[in-house]
């Protein structure tokens, strides 16, 4: 069951290809450049990364398991030669960055060949360092863990076109989180009633317009989309559309 893939996601190129599983895994796929021989054939995708997003936790406060399973990945826009995506489980957020190395650095003066630093009294002369080709190396790094936001579970996350924020949307709630910013966010969004038991629906997918960063669209379990403007509310329970 953990092989089973919970979620897919192009990045905005469609060069690379993110999958998540039921284990807590993200596969990325690259695809490969047209040959010369077919040229119109696209390329296949093949492994370019592999790596564990999330482990199976347990809440202590309401002795509930979180299961590892990926539930949503969005690349974010890219910036600079690295990639950027967000994954997320039932109850955390994560961003990670992925970078190719194919050069390595050698010639230190004050390290040996393992890192390690040399004793001063040996450095006798000084030399300049070289960059040297080396095999490609794909580096993921986890950069940011956006945790305790979400009562209930996870179901969608969305970037913003702004490329600073983006928001998470729960059975009842949406917040909306700044990327440099892991201990808080902001409530956009919040259908709970008062008593439960006059709860008649629940939130199913959120999504920021490509293009306005203002404007976002929920749907809910009875069917229905609501077109919601955060400039004319800081609270948007009263849809515009």
């Amino acid at each position: 069951p953990a092989d089973i893939i919970s979620t897919v996601e192009f990045n905005h190129t469609g060069e690379l290809l993110a999958t998540g599983d039921k284990g807590g895994r993200v596969v990325i796929f690259q695809r490969e450049p047209e040959s010369k021989n077919e040229p119109y054939n696209q390329g296949e995708y093949n492994v370019y990364s592999t790596f564990q997003s999330h482990e199976p936790e347990f809440d202590y406060l309401k002795s509930l398991e979180i299961e590892e399973k990926i539930n949503k990945i969005k690349w974010l826009p890219q910036q600079n030669a690295a990639h950027s995506l967000l994954s997320t489980n039932d109850k955390t957020i994560k961003l990670w960055k992925i970078t190719e190395r194919d050069k390595r650095p050698e010639g230190y003066n004050l390290k040996d060949e393992e890192g390690k630093l040399k004793d001063l009294s040996t450095v006798t002369s000084l030399q300049v360092p070289v960059l040297k080709p080396m095999d490609l190396m794909v580096e993921v790094t986890p950069r940011r863990i956006f945790a305790n936001g979400h009562t209930y579970h996870v179901n969608s996350i969305s970037v913003n076109s702004d490329c600073e924020t983006y928001m998470s949307a729960d059975d009842l709630r949406i917040n909306l989180w700044h990327l440099a910013i892991t201990d808080r966010s902001f409530n956009i969004v919040d259908i709970k009633p008062a008593n439960m038991e006059d709860l008649t629906e629940v939130i199913t997918a959120s999504e920021f317009h490509p293009h306005h960063c203002n404007l976002f669209v929920y749907s809910s379990s009875k069917g229905s989309l609501r077109l919601c403007d955060m400039r004319a509310s800081a609270l948007c329970d009263k849809h515009s559309k």
